[in-house]
């Protein structure tokens, strides 16, 4: 049995302290996904090294994403469409005549 040591797995499970998520607030069994119910409230909790605790509350999936992921917002840039050169590449249309 290849067991890893004790110590790795303490920073393994060290390093996740802090980590943040966003749970839906759904009712029953009912679908968990973020994208499926992208109104449902969030409940966002933070990992203690132990077990998550409740650490705020977002009204949606827009509002718990900012809170995840401050920074994303700042460097999103526009995808760039790919610069094709001149060729007769596979799926190019041919030239009109």
């Amino acid at each position: 049995m290849d067991d890893e040591p004790l110590s790795q797995w303490a920073e393994r499970r060290d390093a996740r302290i802090g980590q943040l998520r966003a749970v839906p607030l759904v009712t029953g069994d009912g679908p968990r996904a973020s994208h499926l119910n992208p109104d449902a409230p969030r409940a966002i909790q933070r990992w203690n090294g132990h077990l998550w605790e409740a650490h705020g509350f977002a009204a949606n999936l827009a509002e718990a994403r900012r809170i995840l992921f401050p920074h994303a917002e700042a460097t999103a840039t526009p995808a760039a469409s790919p610069n094709l050169g001149p060729g007769t590449g596979r799926h190019r249309k041919p030239p009109t005549p």
